[in-house]
């Protein structure tokens, strides 16, 4: 994995020296909390309804176990002995006290870690594919890409002040992993016809208030010329990004608003008029990122592994291993959905164990998914039983990913301010409704993602369910959708109707459950069968005739 160079301590050791100073004046109330606010904020420090927040940054999800180890000691000093893994890939803890912080930020930059740019309107964390590098259907590794665009955009000059924030995902395989197509850009790392090394550009996606599907605007750019390209577009939206209307500041308004066809010609017309030698990636500058993310020392001429007869363990092994690019290998997905539990957090407890069986079977690398969950993802054959009994015993080898329980969920309203409804009990009611393992695999792969604001912070827009939370006259209700979907063929979900209250929402998604049930072909999948049937069965079995 990379690591920092010169110019990464130096920047990050004075942006903890300047944010110490800034955070000792506010204590002496040198500073008022409106000239705070923005200089918090560029540290990723927001305040929350209880305590500051902060956000880590975790460059496209991808950490060390030195790394893990550091936040889970943060996590047990500076806050209630737990994190929270986000659908950024990032890390958040919610209970910081601001005396403590300046001491919180040396710890993070002692293992190359911060939270610069994890807010504000800026570029922020470039996120990619969980399984890069190690997938068994991937065209291109996608990690020297994030790696340079995260060099390009720190502490960019020019785009530090954006109409609003700014967000950037890449992918280099056959399936989508990184929900590509629904960022501000999308970039698909491919070679052309003639074997030319380049990415697919998409502008202008989304969720939030305005759900959008990126749109292509250049099918084939020659990797060479990527920043350039990049900084085409984000001068084109600093200069006629709204700056009057956050609602109508993101760049998928202005696209929709110049006309496809016309926000291509500018940002073409740009891209001829500042083109840059400087910003060019070089074959010798591809080669030199791409050496940080070499394979490790895999071992060869594995024997083909029998596994014990314990049905437990095949059942996990089916649905929390991935395969592998090596033979011989899986990638492991951790869930951070047991039942009782708020998803995507961690413990310290648990924080340290994964660093120690990432030492111990995946080369010391641990990776964080946008679906809130932890990857081990270069673990042998011969070591899968061992890994699974030691998961086990730590509350991490929950067999429910991609099922029902393994749902997206934001903090919402127990933390965060921005939040019309609660996520958190939501999340837990259905969770205790379909806590049978044994229905929920009948049910098969089913993704629900929840929301508490029109942020979308928790995906819901491209949840095969989805569940918004929405203001109802000062009461807390939640708006139900189904039929979206992530991946190459992303789309968003289809509104069933009027809000439920928070009572009402378990029952609602079992009776959404039961028509699929009762509708489905052999082996058809929830998102599936919606497309197929439409939303009126469902509609009918919530709302009546």
């Amino acid at each position: 994995m990379y690591r920092y160079d010169s110019y990464d301590h130096t920047i990050v050791n004075e942006r903890v020296a300047q944010f110490t100073d800034q955070i000792q004046r506010r204590l002496a109330n040198q500073l008022s909390e409106e000239e705070f606010l923005p200089l918090r904020l560029q540290n990723g420090l927001y305040m929350q309804r209880h305590a500051y927040m902060l956000r880590v940054a975790v460059p496209y999800g991808l950490l060390s176990s030195k790394q893990l180890r550091m936040l889970a000691h943060i996590a047990q000093k500076y806050d209630k002995d737990y994190a929270h893994f986000s659908t950024r890939q990032n890390l958040q803890y919610n209970w910081i006290k601001l005396e403590t912080a300046p001491e919180l930020f040396q710890d993070l930059a002692s293992v190359e870690m911060h939270g610069i740019q994890t807010s504000g309107n800026c570029i922020r964390n470039i996120t990619t594919d969980a399984f890069a590098g190690v997938a068994a259907d991937e065209l291109v590794d996608p990690r020297p890409l994030a790696e340079i665009l995260r060099q390009w955009s720190t502490f960019h000059p020019e785009f530090a002040y954006l109409p609003r924030k700014f967000k950037i995902a890449i992918n280099g395989a056959q399936n989508d992993r990184a929900v590509v197509s629904a960022h501000d850009i999308g970039l698909h790392v491919i070679h052309n016809a003639a074997g030319e090394l380049g990415v697919r550009v998409l502008v202008g996606g989304g969720m939030g208030r305005t759900p959008v599907i990126g749109s292509t605007v250049r099918e084939f750019l020659p990797m060479a010329e990527t920043l350039n390209y990049l900084e085409a577009i984000m001068r084109v939206y600093n200069l006629h990004g709204r700056r009057d209307n956050k609602y109508k500041a993101r760049i998928k308004i202005l696209l929709r608003a110049l006309g496809a066809k016309e926000f291509t010609q500018q940002v073409d017309a740009e891209w001829v008029a500042g083109r840059s030698e400087r910003n060019l990636i070089t074959d010798t500058e591809w080669q030199r990122v791409s050496a940080y993310f070499q394979a490790p020392p895999y071992r060869t001429a594995i024997a083909p592994v029998v596994f014990p007869d314990d049905a437990q363990f095949k059942r996990w092994y089916a649905r929390n291993t991935r395969a592998h690019k090596v033979s011989g290998y899986r990638s492991v997905v951790l869930s951070l959905k047991p039942h009782g539990v708020a998803p995507g957090d961690a413990s310290s407890a648990q924080m340290r164990a994964v660093a120690d069986l990432a030492d111990q079977y995946s080369f010391g690398e641990i990776r964080v998914t946008h679906e809130q969950n932890l990857v081990l993802a270069d673990v042998c054959d011969k070591d899968l039983y061992l890994l699974w009994q030691a998961l086990k015993e730590h509350q991490l080898a929950m067999p429910n990913v991609g099922l029902l329980t393994d749902l997206i969920c934001c903090p919402g309203g127990d933390f965060c301010s921005l939040a019309n409804a609660k996520s958190l009990p939501i999340a837990a009611a259905i969770q205790t409704r379909f806590d049978d393992l044994d229905y929920l695999h009948d049910i098969g792969d089913l993704e629900l993602n929840i929301s508490g604001c029109i942020n979308s912070c928790g995906h819901h827009h491209v949840g095969h369910i989805g569940i918004l939370g929405v203001d109802k006259d000062g009461s807390e209700f939640y708006q139900i959708s189904i039929g979206g979907q992530q991946g190459k063929d992303a789309r968003f979900g289809k509104i069933l109707g009027p809000s439920f209250s928070a009572e009402e929402v378990p029952d609602m998604i079992e009776k959404i459950i039961s028509v699929y049930l009762s509708q489905r072909y052999e082996n058809e999948r929830f998102v599936d069968a919606t497309e197929r049937i439409g939303i009126a069965p469902f509609k009918t079995a919530l709302y009546g005739a």
